[in-house]
């Protein structure tokens, strides 16, 4: 596994995903940094040396060095990107044990470089995860704008598709706009992601102080709070609903750079029903949401977020409550087909307050069933060993096709 991002640093397919990897018969490297994202600082225990070998639960991890960084200097983060794909890329072609098949996940695209050109030297079949469509999420979020840069990174990205072995996405339209861009179907593979499973199946306990009572109609949004979230239209949402409903409440859970402005809008316009719970660690998130009435998910109406699912929508279904979808596409669709939820037009305070209402005037007992579907639907198809054992799958697969050829 080629990751920039591991354990203890918040990371997706991490430690996680190798256990399970490991559970269902691999042996498992992880080739990763040092831990510093996302303050941009070594992590407590740890000290930058040339390389650190570590096992847990039979995961075998290397360590390697990089320039440590995550503040929004340009120059700081290539140089973060830039000194683990060199690092790792020596590993690779000199000290790497040459493995059957190897895991690079992306982002950042370096981790793509570096493992295409182990695919070039060494032969290793590549299967390359890819959870964010560059250039396409840069330019979407804001992250960048310049359009001469974005040509180059769109390029690179062809570069690599071009030489994996294959790709992995995490939505439908994701592989749709892969072939239009000119890579065969058959090369590209949809395994769905799960969730931090473990976090949400700790035992519940008391949500943190200012969590509205059961005397309101509590729609809980649970994660960052950044421009690409949009979340004004949702407090646009709230005073419209405050109207006729004024027992139904928003209540953001998390951070984020628009996370201050928010607070100064609810201020300003006296939102009585729109409440701030400060970012709370994995294991009592699961307390929160379970505690929710409904769970919201809500991105800018962008053509990107149309071929996505947010990640946390797994999380909502696993739980098993309600969703209020407000992002068109493979996200609404999903929901549409485990039947768990309402959906919403993203942007559209009036439509977001509407799907609120629908879902509070529904009788109990409806919406108890949708969070039954919600978590069914998870478990059977959505869950950590279901996704893993896609993998699984494809991985097997190109070994037995690596020793063939």
């Amino acid at each position: 596994m080629l990751t920039q991002w591991f354990d203890p640093e918040p990371t997706f397919k991490g430690l996680t995903f190798a256990r399970e990897l490991v559970r269902q018969g691999f042996e498992v490297e992880v080739v990763t940094g040092f831990p510093n994202y996302p303050g941009g600082k070594v992590y407590p225990g740890y000290r930058i040396k040339l390389i650190r070998h570590e096992e847990i639960d039979g995961v075998r991890i290397t360590r390697l060095p990089l320039y440590p960084s995550h503040d929004g200097s340009a120059l700081g983060r290539i140089a973060n990107y830039a000194s683990f794909a060199a690092s790792s890329l020596f590993y690779g072609l000199f000290l790497m044990k040459r493995p059957d098949v190897l895991y690079a996940y992306h982002p950042p695209l370096t981790v793509g470089v570096t493992a295409s050109l182990l695919r070039m030297f060494r032969r290793t079949p590549v299967v390359y995860d890819i959870q964010d469509m560059w250039p396409d999420t840069l330019r979407a979020t804001g992250m960048m704008n310049n359009e001469k840069v974005l040509s180059i990174i769109e390029s690179v990205c062809r570069w690599v598709y071009g030489r994996v072995d294959h790709l992995v996405v995490l939505s439908p339209g994701f592989k749709r706009l892969l072939i239009e861009r000119g890579v065969p179907a058959q090369k590209v593979e949809v395994i769905y992601n799960w969730c931090e499973e473990d976090g949400l199946n700790a035992p519940v306990g008391a949500c943190p102080p200012g969590f509205p009572d059961a005397s309101r109609f509590r729609i809980v949004f649970a994660g960052n709070m950044g421009k690409a979230q949009a979340l004004g239209a949702v407090l646009e949402a709230a005073s419209i609903v405050a109207v006729s409903r004024p027992d139904i409440c928003f209540v953001l859970v998390g951070s984020g750079i628009e996370l201050d402005g928010l607070k100064l809008e609810v201020a300003t316009r006296k939102l009585a029903n729109v409440v701030f719970i400060p970012r709370v660690p994995m294991s009592e998130v699961g307390a929160i949401l379970a505690a929710a009435d409904a769970l919201l998910v809500h991105l800018k109406n962008d053509p990107l977020f149309a071929i996505t699912i947010p990640s946390k929508t797994q999380a909502y279904l696993a739980v098993g409550r309600p969703i209020l979808m407000a992002v068109p596409g493979d996200a609404a669709a999903l929901v549409q087909r485990a039947g768990c939820g309402v959906s919403a037009e993203a942007e559209n305070p009036q439509s977001i307050a509407a799907a609120a209402i629908r879902l509070a005037e529904m009788p109990a007992d409806e919406r108890q069933a949708m969070g039954a579907r919600s978590r069914d639907y998870y478990w059977k198809h959505l869950s950590l060993s279901v996704g893993v054992g896609h993998f699984a799958e494809c991985f097997r697969r190109l070994t037995l096709s690596g020793r063939r050829g």
